[in-house]
């Protein structure tokens, strides 16, 4: 028992110096923080500054910012498996395998699948890059066959969780306007920020009508009410990316500190039934689950309601920009008081 006590430890031994050799680093950090921040600057910089283009383009009858939006968007999985495995400090050959990981995996899983099947295809191939003489067959083989198998194994089951989500949602639109939208409003809004997709749930289940303008409180309330909250740490460059980019950037803080999503979240409980029962606000699928990404939450708002009137443009100043902007604001002043929010949790990497 002993010499076989001294074998196990020496192969540990032996394990974990070959992982050190390879720059893989076995820990939450690494894969939960590190490679979730990364993901949400892949997403940014194509399927939302596609949003972005999208909206200018629409809106403004240029043509050619619409084309732009066309291929933002399907780079998607290559742009945020590209980022995975740059922020795992892949080598080359790995970093460029991620790309098609990426195609795989936003196709069967989204976010969530691009991030599992990336991270794990990304650690295997480093493992064997340079190990062989025939490198560049080795290492994009291992780092591919894993990665979209990988996919296809966790695809399924996001898609289930998705849909359970959706099931869950379209149950919470029957209940009581005050009652739906405080549950709409909370649960859509957490989806955006969490690396899943609110505006595919959204377009979907078809969420539109009261439900849908439930539904873009809360997003509001968690891109703008982060965006003001983390001013202090992000200043103008953090409330544009928050902003009119995606809370999601704030995901990696919210594992460290789990408090901070706090404010946000309350803020949405209070503008969704606001936006229900106070403004009687509507959406169309597409912009439900956008919030003020590209702005396209308010000019869905628009959209819904062609003769909405004051009160339309009223209910979109309050409940996309100035309560969550002032409610969050409030909210955040009060966690650092009791310091629950201590400077710097905050501050974008």
């Amino acid at each position: 028992m002993l010499i076989l006590s001294k074998i196990n430890l020496s192969i540990m031994s032996n394990f974990k110096s070959f992982l050190k050799r390879k720059n893989v680093d076995v820990s939450a950090k690494a894969y939960l923080l590190d490679a979730l921040g990364a993901m949400a600057l892949g997403l940014f910089a194509s399927l939302l500054i596609g949003t972005i283009f999208d909206t200018i383009g629409s809106r403004l009858n240029i043509p050619m910012f619409v084309e732009f939006a066309k291929y933002c968007k399907i780079a998607a999985g290559p742009a945020m498996g590209v980022a995975i495995a740059y922020a795992l400090h892949a080598p080359a050959l790995v970093m460029f395998s991620a790309v098609a990981v990426g195609v795989a995996g936003n196709t069967l899983g989204g976010p969530v699948g691009v991030l599992v099947a990336v991270v794990i295809s990304t650690e295997l191939g480093k493992m064997v890059s340079k190990e062989t003489q025939v490198d560049i067959l080795v290492t994009p083989s291992v780092t591919i066959i894993s990665g979209i198998l990988l996919a296809m194994f966790v695809g399924p089951g996001i898609s289930r969780f998705m849909t359970a989500f959706g099931d869950f949602i379209m149950y919470a639109t029957n209940l009581h306007p005050f009652a739906m939208g405080i549950i709409v409003s909370v649960s859509i809004g957490m989806a955006l920020t969490l690396p899943i997709s609110s505006a595919a749930i959204c377009i979907a289940i078809g969420l539109s009508g009261i439900a849908g303008g439930a539904a873009t409180a809360g997003c509001c309330a968690q891109m703008v009410g982060f965006a003001v909250m983390s001013f202090k740490e992000n200043r103008w460059g953090g409330l544009i990316s928050q902003g009119i980019g995606t809370s999601m950037l704030q995901m990696p803080n919210i594992l460290r500190h789990p408090l901070t999503w706090i404010p946000p979240t309350l803020t949405a409980a209070i503008t969704g039934p606001l936006a229900t029962c106070v403004f009687h606000l509507e959406n169309v699928p597409i912009g439900s689950g956008m919030g003020t990404c590209g702005l396209v939450g308010p000019l869905g708002v628009i959209s819904a309601m062609p003769d909405g009137g004051a009160n339309m443009w009223w209910g979109i100043l309050m409940i996309c920009f100035v309560l969550p902007a002032v409610l969050t604001w409030l909210f955040g002043l009060v966690f650092r008081k009791l310091n629950w929010i201590k400077d710097g949790d905050l501050k974008l990497e």
